[in-house]
């Protein structure tokens, strides 16, 4: 198919997908599926409810078709759905996909980053939050110590794979680790992402007096570190991104609570049971699973999809006050990736 451009209601193109793959996660980060609410007794998903790895495929394809270059695959934590460099090189083959990622805690990468690779992965983002193993082991809510995700880490690069790092900051929890991790990963050569404390779903219990701005992070960065500001590679780049002088080291900022990029926002997801959502903070979804297993041809799909971005309008962040994240329907991050 001839690629197509599409626009939404605020001329926003279509250019990224996001594909949660698996709702389930082999950790209990606070921020994203506390313990407390992600017990021992809670139902994950059937099997039967996830997409296979050939609707993911039809799907991301169409989605290519309408201007999409880079797709991130998410979970939960996907490395924990099996056989998955299958669906990597279902993916990395369509034509017209510049880029094919992943998020993941990085502790099954030993394993599988190179066949990963080897099915045309190109890059991992590992979320570590602290380096500190009793604070990394309460903040996983499992226990488990930095030394996994480490190794993850050191499987990535032994691969070949791009590597970035991301970490979530709160208040009062890590925000004492963001210099020892800046140090980290200057010292080895690794791109950091500080993540602002994010009102993704509602079991994380967030409050804005528990969010790290970047500015606050930066002046932090900036007793420590002479840095310097890069320009956005393209359009639609969600980090802010600076580097340390005299380095090619960068470190970015996701600040989409403090200094809200709703407005060149490209993003759609998909979530593991095949609902298509417009924005991160939009709990409404748009059922695409069962339109395919009904026998839909792909101009229906095509054309779903078109009325789908072509009447998105969402700029949450923009809008954010206590009084819309009080009543805002919203969807888990564990159901639709970071």
């Amino acid at each position: 198919m001839e690629k197509t451009i599409i626009h939404d209601k605020l001329n926003r193109p279509l250019r990224d997908l996001r594909i949660s793959v698996i709702d389930r996660c082999n950790f209990r980060c606070q921020y994203c599926m506390p313990a407390d609410q992600f017990g021992s007794d809670f139902e994950f998903l059937p099997r039967s409810a996830l997409l296979t790895y050939e609707e993911i495929e039809r799907v991301a394809r169409i989605f290519v078709h309408l201007g999409v270059e880079k797709i991130r695959l998410t979970g939960g934590e996907p490395l924990l759905r099996r056989d998955l460099p299958i669906l990597v090189a279902k993916l990395s083959s369509l034509d017209g996909l510049r880029d094919i990622a992943l998020t993941t805690n990085g502790v099954l990468l030993p394993k599988l980053a190179s066949s990963l690779k080897d099915a045309g992965l190109k890059r991992v983002n590992v979320s570590i939050d602290s380096l500190n193993d009793e604070l990394f082991g309460k903040i996983n809510g499992r226990g488990v110590g930095t030394g996994p995700v480490l190794d993850g880490i050191a499987a990535a690069k032994a691969a070949g794979l791009g590597i970035k790092i991301n970490m979530v900051v709160k208040k009062g929890l890590n925000d004492s680790e963001i210099i020892p991790m800046a140090q980290y990963c200057k010292e080895n050569k690794l791109e950091l992402r500080y993540i602002e404390f994010m009102d993704v779903g509602s079991t994380n219990g967030w409050k804005m007096d528990d969010v790290v701005s970047k500015k606050e992070i930066f002046q932090m960065l900036s007793e420590h570190f002479e840095m310097e500001p890069i320009d956005p590679a393209y359009y639609g780049e969600v980090a802010k991104h600076y580097r340390y002088k005299n380095t090619n080291v960068k470190v970015g900022f996701i600040t989409s609570v403090s200094e809200s990029f709703c407005s060149s926002c490209t993003r759609a997801r998909l979530s593991a049971n095949g609902q298509i959502y417009t924005c991160l903070f939009n709990g409404n979804g748009y059922d695409i699973r069962n339109m395919m297993r009904n026998g839909a041809t792909d101009e229906q799909l095509v054309e779903r999809i078109v009325s789908i971005w072509n009447n998105r309008r969402d700029r949450y962040s923009d809008e954010r006050t206590a009084e819309t994240n009080k009543h805002r329907k919203k969807i888990e991050m564990s159901y639709i990736g970071g």
